[in-house]
């Protein structure tokens, strides 16, 4: 998976880049036609603001997290992108079963309307 990260007003280190990696490498596993993710971080007014975004099966997902404090910041994006990763996963698994048809059928309405119940 592809990782683009990219920092607004934040130096993005080694350090950052090796935190966002081990994050975001469970997501690889568990979704593997995950191509690419976009990352921006940005600090404004003194917190930190990470921005996620992605395609997934055809549908554009992101998820965002904010927090004085970097690490916390980009983990609570990472936790809010795994969660609408998995509804939509659930959403496209659920379009693939059919669901039953209730019906009764005929011949047993015609018998039950012939019988003489008195």
């Amino acid at each position: 998976m592809k990782i683009n990260l990219s920092g607004h007003h934040v130096e993005v280190t080694d350090t950052v880049k090796e935190h966002v990696n081990e994050k975001f490498a469970k997501l690889a596993t568990h979704f593997p036609t995950l191509i690419g993710l976009d990352i921006i971080i940005a600090k404004e007014h003194g917190e930190f603001d990470v921005e996620i975004s992605t395609k997934y099966e055809g549908g554009r997902i992101s998820a965002k997290g904010n927090n004085a404090v970097m690490y916390p910041a980009i983990s609570m994006a990472a936790k809010k992108l795994d969660a609408a990763l998995k509804h939509r996963k659930g959403l496209l698994k659920a379009d693939l079963h059919q669901k039953p048809n209730v019906t009764t059928p005929e011949i047993a309405h015609e018998i039950v309307q012939g019988m003489d119940l008195s």
